[in-house]
């Protein structure tokens, strides 16, 4: 069965555009994890940023009280987020690149440039009962290089399947790349999740790609839920996931 993961950091978002600086303020992120775990998420994600634009370190602790399903932190690889991961134990670690100036993480992670300094924090993650994913572009040097780095998953980038989503030959072309990344994650013996851009519109077409595990939602569903409620949101996510074959 194909998993979904909520990022609830724009939930954040909305609330720090109002409340920045103060210790509480609505809407909560923890509440909205609540909702999406009696929905039916499978897990919650959550990227705690250097410059904590949205998920602030309070809610973090907050989620780790009550997630009942899989705490999955994105965070870079710094030294004062891992030393706070291994505190905070998640389920899981997304290793993700990070710019300030950026609005959202727009790229995959340089992997085959960063072998050693990856491994190193790979091993650290996981001799403290903490699994490791690497969020990457779905390129085989890259995927390559996360097996080697020891990742027990990685994430594929699907922006680029999104942006080009309407396009029909450029949508064949990045679903090619994702197809060709998750079969050699799996030879690999390297899990495959996938995120970024994913939406109610371009998630159907996703289910061409093989072994994906789970599915890293956020923005869509937030979205959606200003209409319909979170609950529904999710839940009519977790519809057009039904069926996916693997």
């Amino acid at each position: 069965m194909l998993k979904l993961g909520v990022n609830i950091d724009h939930v954040a978002t909305l609330r720090e555009a109002r409340y920045h600086g103060k210790s509480d303020g609505e809407p909560d992120p923890v509440e909205a994890a609540r909702l999406c775990e009696s929905a039916g998420a499978h897990g919650i994600t959550v990227h705690l940023r250097e410059d904590r634009r949205h998920i602030q370190e309070r809610d973090v602790w907050k989620l780790r009280e009550i997630i009942k399903t899989r705490l999955n932190l994105e965070m870079a690889n710094t030294p004062e987020i891992l030393a706070l991961a291994i505190r905070i134990k998640p389920e899981i670690v997304c290793l993700v690149p990070e710019r300030r100036q950026e609005v959202t993480t727009e790229g995959g992670l340089e992997v085959a440039g960063q072998v050693k300094p990856l491994s190193d924090t790979r091993k650290k993650l996981n001799d403290a009962g903490i699994e490791v994913s690497l969020f990457i572009a779905p390129d085989l040097r890259q995927v390559e290089a996360s097996a080697e780095v020891g990742a027990q998953f990685i994430e594929l980038h699907t922006g680029a399947f999104a942006e080009h989503f309407h396009q029909s030959h450029e949508r064949v072309a990045e679903l090619d790349r994702l197809v060709a990344a998750a079969k050699q994650a799996q030879q690999l013996g390297v899990r495959v999740n996938a995120g970024h851009g994913l939406n109610y519109e371009n998630l159907p077409s996703l289910h061409c790609v093989p072994h994906l595990v789970e599915l890293n939602i956020g923005h869509s569903i937030v979205s959606r839920s200003i209409s319909v409620g979170l609950t529904t949101a999710v839940e009519e996510m977790l519809t057009l996931m039904r069926g996916y074959a693997g």
